[in-house]
């Protein structure tokens, strides 16, 4: 499971723009993803491969013509995901700014205080900032 996780950092190099529909997903799910549609592949060809400095993910890109279309294509669909999820989680503060200072008034900024607050408002806060919120994962 561990060998997964190391996939995961492959995701960052591949550069691929979030997707156009509203989806992400988290390392968690990301690794069960991959774990289905690459496991054979890396033990078949990556098992010399170390889990840090993305050795398993250097292996797999070096490899995509062996590799088989279904795990080129969830690496693919897991990084544009990933990317959607942290982009989302950057988006967060800015698109639920007005929110947080109408109802989060006075709460110390850090230590996830605000997001505290904007969950527990959920009702109030709008639309477009629960959704950045979902988006995010964290909710």
């Amino acid at each position: 499971m561990i060998r997964f996780m190391c996939l995961l950092t492959a995701v960052a190099w591949l550069g691929l723009v979030p997707a156009a529909h509203a989806q992400t997903v988290g390392f968690a799910d990301a690794i069960k993803i991959l774990s289905q549609s690459c496991g054979k592949d890396i033990d078949k060809y990556c098992k010399k491969a170390n889990l840090g400095n993305n050795e398993i993910g250097q292996c797999l890109e070096q490899n995509s013509s062996k590799v088989s279309a279904q795990c080129n294509a969830d690496r693919a669909r897991v990084a544009t995901l990933i990317e959607a999820r942290l982009a989302a989680q950057a988006a967060v503060p800015k698109i639920c700014e007005r929110a947080s200072q109408q109802y989060c008034q006075g709460m110390e900024p850090g230590s996830g205080h605000i997001l505290k607050c904007l969950l527990k408002a959920e009702r109030v806060v709008g639309n477009k900032c629960n959704e950045a919120i979902n988006l995010a994962g964290y909710r």
